[in-house]
This record gives structure tokens, sequence and C-alpha cells, in this order.
């Protein structure tokens, strides 16, 4: 999308501190304790049980040892850290995240997934919590 704005001199130009601005909506305390208590849910009983095997015996790639979940201001993601065995790993692990919910405002939120292209897509705007849940808990898209 394109946000135009108008020099003073003349003209149409580009401005993309308007189309990359963030929402400033703060998110309320008792909104992040729900989506905090629903998110551990989701992880404790559907992700984890559906993602995380027991280690590879003679372990060569990289593997999945935790699905967890973060605040970052506006922003909440669902993680995923993997070992790195063999002897070529920069560090021993590290961290992925697939699913991000930024709040909205009026208890939505818009939902996005991190692409293999290193950005976030964002695939859905202004859901409610129980909608972005399920979204996650389909899997399709949002995979650790």
């Amino acid at each position: 999308m394109v946000s135009p704005r108008r020099p003073p001199g003349g003209g149409w130009v580009y401005d993309p501190a308007r189309v990359f601005r963030r929402s400033k909506a703060q998110v309320p305390p008792d909104i992040q304790r729900e989506l905090e208590r629903r998110a551990r849910d989701l992880i404790d009983l559907t992700l984890k049980p559906r993602h995380i095997q027991p280690p590879p015996q003679k372990a060569q790639f990289n593997y999945l040892v935790d699905i967890y979940s973060k605040w970052r201001g506006p922003f909440f993601y669902f993680c995923s850290k993997y070992r790195s065995p063999g002897p070529n790993a920069l560090s021993d692990s590290f961290e992925s995240k697939f699913a991000r919910l930024q709040y909205a405002g009026s208890g939505r939120f818009n939902l996005a997934y991190f692409r293999h292209t290193g950005e976030w897509w964002e695939v859905a705007k202004l859901l409610s919590l129980e909608k972005c849940l399920a979204w996650i808990e389909s899997g399709n898209i949002f995979s650790p």
C-alpha cells in the first residue's frame, strides 16, 4: 500500500513513515493476563504435544525443544526454541518466532506470521482473541 503525501513544493511522494506506522494502542493489563493464560493453555495442551518430539539419537540437524510466548510492546509472539547439535553449529540453540498478535484496541488483534523472506505478513486484522488463537491452533502457516 502506498501512502502518498503532498510536500510543500508540490507533487506527490511516497512516505514510508505513514505506511509503516504502528498502532500506539496500549495493551490493558487485564487483556495481557487473559492472552497470556489462553496462550499458555494453547501451547501446553495443543502445540507442544503436536510438534515437540524426543531428541533424535544421533542428531545432525536442528530439532524443536520448546514452544513459548512473550510480549514485546504491543506485540505478543509465539516462539519456538531449536537445539543445534553438531560440530559446525554457531550456537547451542536459537529462537524463532512463528506467530504475532498486535493489539489494535477494543479487545481486537491483528494476526501475522513470519515468512521465509524474513518479514511479518499480516493475514487478518481486528480479530477477536478467540479467532486469533483458533487460527494458530489450526496450524497451516502458523507452525513452529
